[in-house]
């Protein structure tokens, strides 16, 4: 089964017109064979049959490209051949091999024109006998020639499906990608505008008085700006990739994303544990943004002045949970971008979510990532 596979996969990695060519000299080969075998018995006709022969076999050449056109040019030839000399023997089997590939290669709408041209080419061949047939053997050889075109017929709608399965899935893909770099830009990007324009705009209130510490906010706007910058492009390198690996930043970056979060005047507490945990880099990262949107959102929604954040991880899942004592949101509120994002990264790890308010002020979020 071993070389079988091989042959056939060498076979299909082969330009298809050196396919067709090949069958098409296959079929010229034998039904002039035959033809040249039987020069005696046509004697002067031999150089028209040797001609007809080479149409029923070269048409085969053609069959992918014209299988229509190429088929109903064989049957001619076959009808012309049947009636005015003899049937030949491989005649039938190359015309069988075009209706098939009428079946599998002609569109769904085309394809049924195989049959009809099938049948004056079965009605000559049998006319064209020199020996009585049966009336059986016409019919059985039409359910034959209809089986073989069903055949084809058959397996080009379901590549026709398979192809049409692989365009959805690749569209899903690319949805999915666009999904994955929308959370992504939109985690980093919110995050870190809402820390500048909290910051700018106290800037703009001390500027006049305290000059001194207009700059110094201003600094810290600067910097970070190039760090979202370093951070952007880190992001976008890692999404070009196909491995999905080393995704970056991760929980070992939560100090950074604590200090940006203080000097837009919100303070935290972080506590992981244990302190350093080993985790895949995809949910490391999905924790480190879950993280970074309900700082985002606690801030620049819920006006909070504190929030604490814990992380756990027992070896089976990654429980991570933000509190803050801000105002909340407001009752009968929708979830935005921001949950609905939170959202999508735990549903493609399979776990769970929860947000909501919290008894005496402030709200909180949960979410828990199974390990695999």
């Amino acid at each position: 089964m071993k070389p079988l596979a091989a042959i056939v996969s060498r076979v299909n990695g082969l330009p298809p017109w050196t396919v067709d060519a090949a069958l098409a000299d296959v079929a010229v080969l034998a039904t002039v064979s035959e033809r040249l075998a039987a020069a005696p018995a046509l004697s002067g006709r031999l150089p028209a049959a040797v001609a007809l022969a080479a149409v029923i076999g070269g048409s085969l050449g053609f069959a992918r490209r014209l299988p229509v056109t190429s088929y109903a040019v064989g049957t001619a030839a076959l009808v012309v051949e049947a009636l005015w000399l003899t049937p030949g023997g491989w005649s039938p089997m190359a015309n069988l091999l075009g209706l098939f590939a009428v079946g599998f290669y002609a569109t769904p709408r085309r394809a049924p024109a195989g049959p009809v041209i099938m049948l004056p080419g079965i009605a000559a061949y049998f006319a064209g006998a020199e020996t009585a047939v049966s009336p059986a053997a016409p019919a059985g050889v039409v359910f034959a020639w209809l089986l073989i075109w069903a055949v084809g017929y058959a397996a080009a709608r379901r590549r026709d499906r398979q192809e049409g399965d692989r365009r959805l899935m690749r569209r899903d893909a690319v949805l999915d990608e666009r999904h994955r770099i929308a959370r992504e830009l939109h985690d980093l990007i919110g995050h870190t505008m809402s820390v500048m324009l909290v910051r700018t705009g106290a800037a703009r209130v001390v500027l006049d008085r305290d000059p001194d510490k207009a700059r110094e906010i201003l600094a810290g706007v600067e910097r970070t700006g190039r760090e979202a910058l370093d951070e952007l492009d880190r992001v976008l390198g890692v999404l070009r990739r196909d491995d999905g690996t080393d995704l970056q930043p991760g929980l070992a970056e939560l100090p950074r994303l604590v200090e940006r979060t203080a000097e837009a005047g919100m303070a935290v507490t972080v506590q992981v544990e244990p302190p350093q945990p080993h985790l895949p880099g995809s949910i490391d990262l999905s924790a480190y943004r879950i993280v970074q949107e309900a700082l985002t959102n606690a801030f620049r929604h819920g006006r909070a002045a504190s929030a604490a954040v814990t992380v756990r991880c027992d070896g089976e899942r990654v429980d991570v949970e933000i509190t803050d004592d801000g105002e909340g949101p407001p009752p009968g509120y929708q979830p935005g971008r921001g949950l609905l994002g939170i959202g999508e990264r735990v549903a493609v790890f399979g776990g769970t979510i929860e947000h909501g308010r919290v008894d005496g002020g402030g709200f909180r979020v949960r979410a828990v990532l199974p390990l695999p």
